[in-house]
């Protein structure tokens, strides 16, 4: 009895090991859509256009970019999800995908951001930067520390509440143990502009939006939240090497599939992309708008996702954070 049932159980595998390479045959037969859950000119935006124009001619079909903006992400992403698991059309989000669950209100996330998405690759990764306007007259995260305890309530912009940069925000506050008050804008653009203007002095804001203004000397980086340096920001010191090890928000921009899409199809994007990743002209291009290039497998992503879901669920929980 015993090895009819490993027999069965040997064919069924078999035949679930088979069924994803059969579904893949032909794959792309039409257009494939890169869905970007936010508005033209984002960085998810920049980075799927980047991808999309060279996979094009890889996949032998059209690759084209769709806007889908709404709900933190959410909006784009659910169709994504609900589209059919042929590969066709893909999500090209941050990791703020992972964050809006916990910050959004009960009942405007439509999907399982962990179950209903299957992960493809880690395309970029950027860190959110501790910047203030060069008039503040600071040049270290510690100087930056002396005077919020001099001037308690000194305000500091982010792009909106229960953005990656709030959180970090209230992190580092928490961590320098000094007395801050956040300013929520409505965007990262708009944050940038009036700390620019010296309406605000102090921002936190991803690498890849400050980088244009820290080079121009409108801005100046004080630090990034990561373990590492960045390859894009060699100068900028970490807030680990700062003595604030837990100031840690490395954002990221994904692609990924409807949940039941073929192995084989994810397999095959996840090649492509990686060699595309890997052309001197791709790393160039993304170094260019702040981002490092990352890759790797699909299963990388997803364990990344879960941290970043437990981890950001976590401190928003802790700090009592709420998106606007």
């Amino acid at each position: 009895m015993l090895p009819r049932l490993l027999l069965a159980f040997g064919l069924a595998v078999s035949s679930l090991a088979v069924s994803p390479a059969v579904s893949a045959q032909g794959y792309p037969s039409r257009t494939v859509t890169l869905v970007v859950p936010f508005p033209p000119g984002a960085g998810p935006d920049l980075v799927a256009r980047a991808l999309g124009e060279r996979l094009t001619a890889r996949l032998g079909q059209a690759v084209i970019v769709e806007n889908r903006p709404g709900v933190g992400g959410i909006a784009g992403s659910a169709a994504v999800a609900r589209a059919p698991a042929d590969g066709h059309m893909l999500a090209v989000v941050p990791n703020t995908l992972v964050i809006a669950p916990h910050v959004l209100p009960r009942g405007a996330v439509t999907l399982d951001v962990l179950k209903d998405l299957a992960p493809v690759v880690q395309a970029v990764s950027n860190a959110m930067t501790l910047a203030v306007h060069p008039g503040l007259g600071v040049t270290s995260v510690r100087e930056l520390v002396d005077l919020a305890r001099r001037q308690p309530g000194l305000p500091y912009a982010t792009g909106g509440n229960g953005s990656p940069m709030h959180i970090v925000g209230e992190v580092f506050r928490r961590s320098a143990g000094v007395d801050m008050q956040h300013v929520a804008y409505k965007g990262v653009a708009p944050s940038i502009n009036d700390v620019i203007g010296g309406q605000v002095s102090v921002l936190w804001v991803p690498w890849g939006g400050a980088a244009p203004f820290v080079r121009a000397g409108r801005l100046r980086a004080l630090a990034i939240a990561d373990r590492r340096r960045s390859a894009n920001a060699g100068e900028v010191p970490t807030m680990a090497e700062l003595g604030h090890p837990e100031v840690i928000s490395r954002g990221w921009v994904g692609v990924l599939a409807p949940a039941a899409t073929p192995g084989a199809v994810v397999a095959r994007l996840n090649t492509e992309i990686n060699q595309l990743l890997q052309l001197p002209e791709m790393r160039q291009r993304m170094a260019d708008i702040g981002f490092d290039v990352v890759g790797g497998s699909p299963e990388v992503l997803g364990a990344e996702m879960r941290e970043d879901f437990d981890r950001y669920g976590r401190l928003v929980r802790e700090l009592k954070i709420e998106a606007n």
